[in-house]
């Protein structure tokens, strides 16, 4: 069953890139206290995520941290090089590229994507929240492959 607004942000341990390589990330820590916008994709360098969802939010950054946001997420179910190598090919500095390898926080937040038939196995779906000191506010999912609701101007606009 998937989160609902209310809801509180599983706590699970992912991971970043650190400068000396991949480090924890855990989500009850990093949301508790802070306005947090997270939008998950289902995988690095795929057509939608690299050519409108990440670069979206890197030019629309600046306006949703004026809106007393703390931080935002982009996450996928990728390993912590991957995703920092997207981040830096998307100039994604404002934004933390979190990396759910196991596909753990996606299970949790019951939100996942059976891409099995296209030969990328279970990943996150797409969606885009706001999450204030971990609890849910905004939960925008997509149905199927759509690409609507969960843009950084859709944020915007509930923010």
């Amino acid at each position: 069953m998937a989160v609902s607004v209310g809801d509180q942000i599983p706590n699970v341990t992912i991971k970043t890139m650190g400068e000396k390589g991949p480090e924890d990330f855990n989500t009850g820590e990093f949301f508790a206290g802070k306005k947090v916008v997270l939008f998950a994709v289902p995988g690095a360098f795929t057509p939608t995520c690299s050519a409108a969802h990440v670069p979206g939010f890197v030019v629309n950054a600046d306006k949703i941290l004026a809106k007393g946001v703390d931080a935002i997420v982009c996450l996928s179910v990728n390993d912590a090089f991957v995703m920092s190598a997207w981040g830096q090919s998307q100039n994604a500095d404002a934004l933390v590229m979190a990396a759910d390898g196991n596909g753990e926080f996606t299970k949790a937040m019951g939100l996942t994507l059976d891409g099995s038939g296209f030969g990328l196995g279970h990943r996150s779906s797409r969606y885009a929240l706001i999450a204030e000191d971990g609890k849910i506010t905004t939960l925008n999912a997509e149905q199927g492959g759509a690409f609507e609701v969960s843009s950084a101007e859709q944020i915007l606009h509930a923010l």
